[in-house]
């Protein structure tokens, strides 16, 4: 059962989106000032809360927490700072194979970061965005009309969890994944004649 401490989901539904339904479903129609039905990723601002502090505030789902956040430079908590990790991928969409967004990667690392002392943690952000926002194609005219409204361009989902030491991508294997692996070792298995 999920942690969701602040979302009344019915039994047996989980969250766990692919990155498309996190860009298209949610953070498209959070930009665009749409509902977004069911409405269960909250607002927060991220950088004041280290990743720990998560539980409660952002919506849990296993060890995975979502919720959106203004975009920007600016990652530093109380006891460290999240840092680029310099990896970008595209989100696609899976009919037509567009580009609907971009995955950005941080570590987190505690301490300053403006020292060399700052000791590397196993927790990960993934930090989606448009890739209208990540392109920067606004107008001079659209950012005139408003300049009254706040600019929801610049909202990201951000998805937290900590790896494990033997877990490179922090996602949890399914039963069909596991059972293909096992079929790896029945090469190292002699069975009898």
């Amino acid at each position: 059962m999920g942690d969701n401490n602040n979302v009344n989901l019915p039994p047996g539904f989980r969250f766990y989106p692919t990155d498309e339904e996190l860009v298209v479903h949610f953070l498209h129609r959070k930009a665009a000032l749409l509902p977004c039905h069911p409405d269960v990723i909250p607002d927060l601002d991220l950088y004041p809360y280290d990743p720990w502090e998560l539980d409660g505030r952002a919506l849990g789902e296993g060890k995975q927490w979502y919720y959106y956040s203004r975009r920007t430079q600016n990652r530093v908590t109380e006891n460290g700072y999240w840092k680029a990790t310099g990896m970008e991928e595209p989100v696609m969409t899976s009919s037509s194979n567009k580009s609907v967004g971009i995955k950005k990667f941080f570590v987190f690392h505690l301490g300053d970061e403006d020292t060399t002392s700052a000791i590397k943690t196993n927790w990960i952000m993934q930090e989606y965005c448009l890739s209208d926002y990540a392109s920067s194609s606004t107008s001079r005219s659209s950012k005139r009309k408003s300049q009254s409204k706040t600019d929801y361009s610049k909202w990201v989902i951000c998805r937290v969890y900590e790896r494990n030491g033997d877990d490179d991508d922090g996602t949890e294997l399914s039963c069909l994944d596991e059972v293909f692996l096992s079929l790896d070792d029945l090469d190292e298995i002699s069975l009898p004649n």
